[in-house]
């Protein structure tokens, strides 16, 4: 462990006259016991971590500098991912799948974060964040119809919870974590990995703010913090109002010794401009950061980032009701075409885990394809 750095004080140490003392302050770790304080973080870290940084209107010395053509790709990005989540919720209410984790509101911060990391960056995703990351970068909407689904032609071959999709290795995405805040030391696995190998890869992990209570949750930030590991966590809070026993989700950080930023998540430059800043921080072997991107219920992303964008003449509304109508049609023309296609066949079910059945197993599986009517299985 290397040894704490001594920092001035930001307030007189307690218990002293006149907050004056002869002793050093030390910012973090195992100290002298007889040290007035230890400072654990700084006044301006705090304010980063329990404050609100964004960009949009009112926007304070304009926004970001970021390439027009990333922002009409955000959002197109965001209407498909949009288009995407009203038909599956319709799906799963209507019980034609089992279950769908609805997305609407998060656009913003899903897509913000992932447009803000180089192409050889891996993200870790959560069940409701995987879609956005994939579409950002390029994936097309029929495996996630199909994914939802289930069907044959679903890359997961049925193994996942719809909305759960896993997803071609060249995406650099791992595959959706359904379970609470698993994927952060997943995220943390990836980044010491490239740390060893010294590459310049970032890895960021989605989570949600639920899962901040998991133990999967201070598992990824503490082995983040302990190996000062490239990686950026980002939590999409869209409920605020969720108790607590911190007063922001990003104050946490400072416990563990990381940065903790609370960012606009409903401001897709903000989101942009935050995760950046942190990716390169991280590359440049500044540690981890922990975001909590805050995102108002009754927020809509997509239409803030379209206002600003018409109001700087960089997409103007027929452009964007144009996007609009092109993202329903090409989900509504992926799903009509994968809904009828048939479930994978009955040894999809061990795919993946023997390399080759039993005889017993074997005939069960025959057994099974004759019953569904698909033949034995040569």
């Amino acid at each position: 462990m290397a040894a704490p750095k001594s920092v001035p004080p930001s307030r007189p140490p307690s218990g002293l006259s006149g907050g004056k003392s002869s002793l050093p302050l030390i910012r973090a770790g195992m100290g002298d016991p007889a040290l007035a304080e230890v400072v654990a973080w700084t006044d301006d870290e705090y304010r980063r971590a329990t404050g609100l940084y964004g960009v949009l209107p009112p926007a304070k010395g304009g926004a970001p500098a970021i390439d027009a053509a990333v922002l009409r790709d955000a959002l197109r990005t965001m209407t498909r991912m949009r288009a995407l989540d009203e038909r599956a919720r319709g799906l799963a209410d209507a019980g034609r799948i089992g279950s769908y984790a609805g997305t609407r509101g998060i656009e913003a911060a899903v897509v913000g974060a992932a447009a803000a990391l180089a192409a050889d960056d891996v993200i870790a995703p959560g069940r409701r964040h995987a879609s956005g990351a994939a579409l950002w970068r390029g994936l097309a909407v029929a495996p996630l119809a199909a994914q939802l689904y289930g069907n044959a032609h679903d890359p997961a071959r049925g193994h996942r919870l719809p909305g759960c999709p896993a997803l071609p290795r060249a995406l650099n995405i791992l595959p959706a974590s359904p379970h609470a805040a698993t994927q952060l030391p997943h995220a943390a696995g990836v980044a010491w990995a490239a740390k060893m190998q010294k590459k310049p890869t970032v890895a960021l992990g989605y989570l949600d703010a639920p899962e901040i209570d998991a133990e999967d949750f201070h598992t990824g930030l503490n082995f983040a913090a302990v190996f000062r590991l490239p990686v950026v966590f980002v939590c999409v809070n869209d409920r605020p109002s969720l108790a607590m026993k911190s007063e922001t989700i990003a104050v946490r950080a400072l416990a563990y010794g990381l940065d903790g930023l609370r960012v606009d998540g409903g401001d897709l430059p903000a989101v942009y401009a935050s995760v950046r800043a942190a990716a390169e921080r991280a590359r440049g072997g500044g540690g981890a950061t922990l975001i909590e991107a805050v995102v108002a219920p009754d927020g809509d992303g997509i239409a803030r980032l379209g206002t600003w964008l018409a109001g700087q003449k960089i997409l103007d509304g027929g452009a964007q009701a144009e996007l609009a109508r092109a993202a329903e049609a090409e989900v509504r023309a992926a799903l009509a075409a994968e809904e009828p296609v048939g479930p994978p066949p009955a040894h999809a079910v061990i795919e993946h885990v023997v390399a080759r059945p039993s005889p017993a197993l074997q005939e069960q599986l025959d057994d099974l394809d004759r019953v569904r009517g698909r033949g034995t299985r040569s």
